[in-house]
């Protein structure tokens, strides 16, 4: 079996309001950016550390 989400499951979601729905779409966003952020934060670190500089 399939766990698709049923019609009623998707009408019941549109049925949220529109900032809501925005909302945890900028929080998606923001969370990825933050995490890219600490990714390529900490291979400038270890870069750096094995003698590697960026100018």
């Amino acid at each position: 079996m399939t766990n698709k989400p049923s019609l009623h499951d998707i009408q019941e979601a549109e049925k949220k309001p529109l900032w809501q729905r925005l909302g945890w779409l900028a929080l998606i966003w923001v969370g990825s950016v933050g995490a890219l952020f600490i990714a390529a934060s900490v291979m400038r670190m270890f870069m750096s550390a094995a003698g590697l500089t960026t100018h």
